[in-house]
């Protein structure tokens, strides 16, 4: 078994192979969709910022469906990556919902990341961030997205899903998987601004508001459909 896992990792790290897997799950995300009655809430904030740029905050267990909601609404982004290989291979199924990849994370080109992210934000484009991501911990917000925020001036909305058939995978941020024929709620939260003159303690407590937004919102959801409630992972 063991052999089969490093022979299987070895493959999963070629492009061509992840290409296949992208367009697999890209096919399997699409018969979610369409088998599913979904409810979007919060969707006039597609209205309102339909032109301009917006920095979409979600965390890293709850993207399976978020790309095709937003491709529904006619919003095509961007969305930062790791360069890592299951980041790589996000970024390749991503691409297959016309959201293109800014490579990076808070550990690897974290500058570079900041700048693309300000230059197509500048350019009123859509910018996707999960802030526990790439590796977590779960549920504990990095301050990229406010940098984003900060710099373009851009609004934050958080936001997620949950869903009345999930899988829940056994990794470190529990990501869901919604089963077909499940009913799916997506939420988006009030926009949050961050001023070009906010000082360090001011991220410091936007932060903090952010990550009690999203917590409330992801175990607020769960509770609607009557999942166990998820807990945030303890701050490193």
């Amino acid at each position: 078994m063991d052999q089969v896992k490093k022979v299987w990792k070895k493959l999963a790290g070629f492009a061509a192979v992840q290409w296949i897997l992208a367009g697999l799950m890209c096919v399997g995300i699409w018969f979610v969709f369409i088998t599913s009655r979904y409810t979007v809430r919060g969707k006039e904030i597609f209205q309102k910022f339909s032109k301009g740029p917006i920095i979409f905050v979600f965390w890293h267990g709850r993207t399976m469906m978020l790309p095709i909601i937003f491709l529904k609404y006619g919003r095509k982004g961007y969305a930062v990556a790791s360069r890592h290989r299951d980041g790589r291979m996000m970024a390749k199924l991503l691409r297959t919902f016309g959201v293109h990849p800014i490579y990076g994370s808070s550990t690897e080109g974290a500058l570079s990341v900041l700048r693309k992210g300000a230059r197509v934000l500048r350019e009123g484009k859509l910018v996707c961030i999960s802030p526990d991501g790439p590796r977590g911990p779960r549920m504990r917000l990095k301050d990229g997205a406010l940098y984003f925020a900060k710099v373009s001036g851009a609004p934050l909305v958080p936001a997620c899903f949950s869903c009345s058939k999930p899988w829940f995978q056994k990794r470190w941020d529990r990501y869901l998987v919604a089963t077909p024929f499940s009913r799916i709620t997506c939420t988006l939260g009030d926009p949050i601004f961050v001023d070009r003159n906010t000082d360090e303690k001011g991220m410091r407590a936007t932060a903090d508001k952010l990550e009690r937004i999203l917590i409330k919102q992801l175990q607020d959801l769960d509770a609607e459909f009557g999942l166990p409630k998820m807990e945030p992972e303890k701050k490193i």
